[in-house]
């Protein structure tokens, strides 16, 4: 999927995704066209996609099969 337009989010977009979908709910008529609007650059169709996707990864998560990342905290010191 990388490397189309139609395919690759940048984090503004999936931060305007995101906020989106809190204020679109599923029983939003034409919500995908909404979501698609607000994010700019994607079609009512991609939107519906990237949002399935999410949901997808999200049950794998839960789930079990797919393991939480082990972020290591790194210090940062303030100059």
């Amino acid at each position: 999927m990388a490397g189309s337009s139609s395919s690759s989010w940048t984090a503004k977009q999936n931060k305007l995704f995101e906020k989106a979908l809190a204020v679109y709910d599923k029983d939003t008529p034409e919500r995908w066209q909404k979501v698609a609007t607000v994010v700019g650059g994607k079609s009512a169709e991609e939107v519906r996609r990237h949002y399935e996707l999410l949901v997808e990864d999200l049950r794998h998560i839960e789930s079990g099969s797919f393991p939480v990342p082990n972020y290591r905290s790194t210090k940062t010191t303030a100059k």
